[in-house]
């Protein structure tokens, strides 16, 4: 919804279809009207920046746009209470699949950035359990609105920059979703809960280092060799994702994974420049098939 008002913020003072002037003239619009957000679901940060994700339902293309700097933003965790728990939880699983694509990007050595960035990881799995642990428990609702608060924060520290100080972020993930969403009309944070695992396993061998520290940090893998610890890290995020309740496959997720649209997905899924792997178009495809 927030990324349609970004959109429409700007078209207000366009004269021409905002999809043409971005996307076929390459233009960027440079007014617009005044906005403001009240956040009641916290996940993709959309209110720390002017970016948002819309997709043409003629072309299948899930693409960005850009609109107004937010005047001002509310974050109050009590307003996330009346949303459904499966949704509140896939949102939360965007602002952890933020932090990770920002992480997995370049450099890939240790640096600020990414301790930062590790610590917000253990801080999101840790609340998303609590959730889990004291919903629907009255007992527990201080203790559960508390970890809200948490994840609302969490949520804004995926997007409000200071992850990203440094870092060439890598969102591969985020592009073959965006794009089987386009196809398929599924949740976002559910499909790239299904989608992240797969990928990771085709990219943790490029850069086994890199997904070792993440592992030994963030999941407390005790592994000596640097692969087997990244393998390990990639099955934990995989069992947390179970555990959370949230989809692993596209079978759970209820959306489309035949040949014919896993092929679309992987055409036209938009190759980022800071994955620790070149992938080519048929390893795009073989990734999301491997999660049916």
């Amino acid at each position: 919804m927030f990324d349609c008002c970004k959109v429409v913020s700007a078209q207000a003072l366009l004269d021409e279809d905002i999809d043409d002037y971005k996307h076929k003239q390459g233009k960027m619009p440079t007014e617009f009207i005044s906005l403001a957000c009240i956040v009641t679901l916290s996940g993709t940060g959309a209110e720390q920046n002017n970016g948002g994700v819309i997709t043409n339902e003629e072309t299948h293309v899930k693409g960005p746009f850009f609109g107004a700097l937010l005047m001002w933003a509310a974050l109050d965790p009590t307003l996330t209470l009346a949303v459904p728990a499966a949704q509140f939880m896939s949102g939360a699983y965007d602002s952890l699949s933020h932090c990770m694509e920002t992480y997995f990007g370049r450099p890939r050595t240790r640096n600020v950035s990414d301790d930062i960035n590790l610590a917000v990881q253990r801080n999101i799995i840790r609340n998303m359990r609590v959730i889990a642990e004291t919903k629907g428990d009255e007992a527990q609702a201080a203790r559960n609105l508390e970890a809200r608060g948490e994840l609302v924060y969490d949520s804004a520290m995926g997007e409000n920059g200071v992850l990203k100080v440094g870092k060439v972020g890598d969102f591969q993930c985020h592009m073959i979703q965006h794009q089987y969403g386009a196809y398929t009309h599924t949740n976002h944070g559910m499909g790239l809960a299904v989608i992240h695992p797969a990928l990771y396993r085709h990219l943790a061998p490029e850069a086994p280092e890199q997904f070792a520290l993440w592992a030994r940090e963030v999941w407390g893998v005790n592994e000596a060799d640097d692969l087997a610890a990244a393998m390990a890290g990639i099955d934990a995020l995989e069992t947390f994702t179970r555990e959370m309740g949230l989809p692993t496959t596209f079978a759970e997720l209820g959306g489309d994974a035949s040949d014919e649209t896993l092929r679309a997905v992987a055409d036209t899924a938009v190759l980022t420049l800071g994955c620790a792997k070149k992938l080519e178009r048929d390893e795009i495809f073989r990734i999301p098939t491997e999660c049916r």
